[in-house]
């Protein structure tokens, strides 16, 4: 299979290395394939060190006049596999690099058997910049206390952490949680950075606002996700196999048949008006 690469056309690029392993080509064609079913259209990018450290297949031209440079970055010299994720939104190419690391993870058979590896997540970004708007966006729960309270707001809105935190076990997600801002004028603050002025904050969500008016101690929580331990226990890496009744691709759930059509008088009751949309000349 030809992994073509353009490097005009892509800005950020995420790389793992596996160093001494015998990766053959028919394994390489077939996880790129795989790669891309997975991912959606995705592509896997991939070069080999040999035993003199020289750069062999793959897009090996493209980084055989920076080598030194590729060595240096990801901790080899030789005798290695070096597969790569690039795309033009950083965001795609993190979560693509994921999926890639967990592939390599079970097809060349490094991860640990029948053991539990936990880790804490914490120290999260409060704010990002929108890939698609460009403009600073919440990056993970907006109503999460910012570390440092009103004083966080002193420094460049892409330094401030907020208090938030994940629980992972063996690379999945199993809670999350964070502290809650509950303190009315620093939730003020921290939605005007991205635009929302009392009035919206207010209109958007007045019940929580008006709640805290009142006052509130500090409170914090974590939602567990029971299905995902129940994989982890059941050794399985697919968490549709632990689910009663899990939906299909197509986000069907054939058990009960859902969704299915409604009826003009539960439209009704909703207060919900379906509208034809008119073709565009």
């Amino acid at each position: 299979m030809n992994c073509g690469f353009d490097p005009i056309m892509l800005k950020h690029v995420k790389a793992i290395a596996v160093s001494g392993v015998n990766v053959p080509r028919k394994w390489i064609d077939k996880t790129c394939e795989e790669f891309k079913v997975k991912t959606e259209g995705g592509a896997m990018y991939w070069f080999k060190l040999d035993e003199s450290g020289v750069p062999a297949g793959g897009i090996a031209k493209f980084v055989s006049e920076n080598v030194a440079a590729w060595k240096t970055a990801l901790g080899v010299e030789k005798d290695a596999f070096i597969a790569l994720v690039a795309e033009s939104k950083l965001q795609d190419v993190q979560k693509r690099a994921g999926i890639l690391r967990t592939m390599l993870g079970v097809g060349l058979d490094l991860l640990e058997k029948n053991v539990y590896r936990f880790c804490w997540i914490v120290d999260f970004p409060m704010y990002e910049i929108g890939e698609e708007s460009g403009q600073l966006e919440f990056c993970h729960n907006p109503f999460s206390m910012p570390q440092g309270g009103m004083q966080a707001f002193e420094k460049d809105p892409l330094e401030i952490l907020a208090y938030q935190y994940d629980i992972v076990c063996n690379g999945v997600e199993l809670s999350s949680g964070a502290v809650r801002n509950h303190d009315p004028e620093i939730m003020l603050k921290a939605f005007s950075l991205v635009g929302l002025d009392r009035e919206a904050v207010v209109a958007k969500f007045p019940a929580l606002y008006h709640a805290f008016e009142y006052g509130a101690p500090p409170h914090a929580g974590v939602a567990p996700g029971v299905d995902r331990m129940v994989m982890l226990i059941c050794d399985t890496v697919n968490i549709r196999e632990v689910i009663a009744f899990p939906m299909n691709a197509k986000a069907r759930d054939l058990m009960m048949n859902a969704p299915s059509p409604v009826e003009q008088k539960q439209l009704d009751e909703a207060n919900i008006a379906v509208v034809k949309r008119k073709k565009e000349d």
